[in-house]
């Protein structure tokens, strides 16, 4: 037995270990944030973050909501607020994946494209030593005595590689063992390359819509117009850079709105059409030209679409207060709660006298009565068009400069005149009637119905950028789904008996379900090709 001396061991804990340092440390993020793995965590992440902005009223698309849901939880609320999960697409945590996910696409895209250009230049690899060992190997024979030598057998061979659209390169010819590599699949890569640029596409215009597009809802009423200002929207959502200068200045005026109801008894009442039959001007310059919105078929001017989203009926109310002096006159719009156009009402007189007058109930377009004696609406059509109100009377809380909703009102400060639990009972309105208020406070009529639509108004600059490059996203999927990465080399050199044997190879980049089907094709063309040109070479022999 021998024993060898070996130098003391160092203890591992005192084994010094390379260092980072801060520049090393630097770039390993950077490695792990432009990986594609880190790219798809992050899309993933942005989907997931995407998610609350589904589940909770967004302040931007409508803050009435959301102030009355943080009024409505007010533990809750606050601490949602903070977390701005109301702002869910202008949140700090979504806009830091968002930029995270933009630079990762950008570090992933930049070394592939640069890696792939220099593989477009490059050669084909050199021919292996041993095809055999190659997932797809075969084999074949040419009889002695035939003209086909092993340079004419690679020959040939590299011309059938082309015209299945290899890239061919022919090695050692002249010597024993001429061979000829081939690759093709190059588009695979260029695929994958334009999907992920395209996703940075998509991701600039939605950013360049968010910046510098715009968003708005306005109601008009049969009658009305509205001239393209910001002051002139009911609500306005204008983009992180938004210019006024590009509001472009069309007007238009709702002449008339006509809804086809369904009268088949299985689906009655439901709607056919919606038809607003406008007149618009691109500019004050422009002379009016009649249009027709509809559902999913929006007016356009110059890059801004106006939506048609909503519709209902706007009662025209004429409110006199104790003095007999007009308060209120004109349309006043119900919101539809179902689809037969119940609506709910809200009428505010702030300029009443002694005492200000508010009203709330509901509007129903054909009223009947249950056995109860309690009115519900049976059509959507003005059949028997219905005014149930309340009344109050008191401070509207309209002149304290806080912004208040037009569809709402606080009675929690109000007294209250009339309603169904009270001796005066509620207010009932047929159309053209008129009921006087208790304790000589005014009076309200009912005068007449129009209908008002309501229209969305989008100016976004990225929709076309957002489009082209969706397209070509999908595009570079569908070319890197479809289009695989395969390398063949063959081989060909003289038997001791004079036969020209030629062997070839075959492998793939990446998983190949059809390099089997492949090789089967690549051996199939060198035989028929050359026993066509051995019969045409006996043909020719006398």
């Amino acid at each position: 037995m021998t024993t060898t001396n070996l130098p003391p061991q160092k203890p591992r804990e005192d084994v010094d270990l390379p260092r980072l340092g801060p520049a090393g440390m630097l770039r390993w993020a950077w490695r792990q944030l432009t990986s594609m793995k880190t790219a798809l965590q992050l899309l993933l992440l942005l989907a997931v973050a995407a998610v609350p902005g589904s589940l909770f009223p967004q302040r931007p698309a409508n803050p009435a909501v959301v102030a009355q849901y943080i009024q409505d939880n007010p533990e809750t609320g606050p601490w949602l607020d903070r977390f701005q999960l109301f702002d869910v697409y202008s949140s700090v945590w979504f806009s830091a994946i968002y930029l995270l996910l933009f630079i990762s696409l950008i570090g992933c895209v930049i070394p592939r494209a640069v890696q792939h250009w220099k593989a477009l230049r490059s050669q084909p690899p050199r021919t292996p030593r041993r095809l055999s060992r190659l997932p797809e190997y075969g084999t074949m024979t040419v009889a002695a005595g035939t003209a086909l030598t092993p340079d004419r057998a690679i020959e040939d061979a590299a011309r059938i590689l082309r015209q299945r659209g290899y890239r061919v390169q022919l090695r050692d010819t002249g010597t024993d063992l001429p061979s000829v590599a081939a690759e093709r699949g190059y588009l695979k890569e260029a695929g994958n390359l334009v999907f992920h640029t395209a996703m940075i596409g998509v991701l600039v215009s939605i950013a360049v819509g968010g910046m510098f597009g715009y968003r708005g809802q306005k109601l008009i009423i049969e009658g009305e117009g509205f001239t393209n200002s910001e002051p002139g929207y009911d609500s306005f959502f204008p983009g992180t850079s938004f210019n006024p200068g590009a509001l472009v200045p069309f007007s238009l005026t709702l002449n008339n709105f006509d809804v086809t109801f369904d009268r088949n008894p299985a689906s009655y009442g439901n709607p056919i059409d919606f038809t607003a039959d406008m007149t618009v001007q691109d500019s004050p310059s422009d002379a009016p030209r009649q249009e027709t919105l509809r559902v999913n078929e929006p007016i356009g001017f110059g890059g801004t679409n106006v939506y048609l989203i909503g519709n209902g009926y706007a009662p025209e109310i004429t409110v006199r207060d104790g003095e007999g002096n007009i308060a209120l006159q004109g349309p006043v719009p119900a919101l539809p709660t179902d689809a037969t156009y119940n609506s709910t009402i809200v009428i505010k007189a702030p300029d009443a006298r002694p005492d200000q007058l508010g009203f709330v109930g509901f509007f129903l377009p054909t009223a009947m009565m249950d056995e109860n004696g309690v009115a519900f609406g049976s059509d959507p059509d003005p059949y028997n068009p219905q005014l149930n109100l309340n009344s109050y009377t008191g401070d509207l809380g309209l002149d304290d400069g806080n912004p208040v909703s037009v569809y709402q009102l606080d009675t929690t400060e109000l007294t209250q005149l009339n309603g169904r639990d009270l001796p005066d009972g509620g207010i009932v309105l047929g159309a053209y009637q008129t009921y006087e208020l208790p304790d000589g406070k005014g009076s309200i009529t009912f005068d007449g119905l129009k209908r008002y639509v309501a229209l969305d108004i989008v100016y976004d600059p990225g929709k076309a950028g957002a489009l082209v490059f969706t397209t070509l996203a999908l595009l570079g999927l569908i070319i890197t789904l479809t289009t695989a990465r395969r390398r063949v080399w063959i081989r060909a050199g003289r038997h001791e008996d004079g036969r020209t044997m030629v062997e070839y190879g075959l492998l793939a980049r990446g998983e190949d379900h059809s390099l089997a089907k492949e090789a089967i094709r690549i051996g199939s063309a060198l035989t028929t090709h050359w026993n066509k040109a051995d019969d045409q070479n006996r043909q020719a022999t006398p």
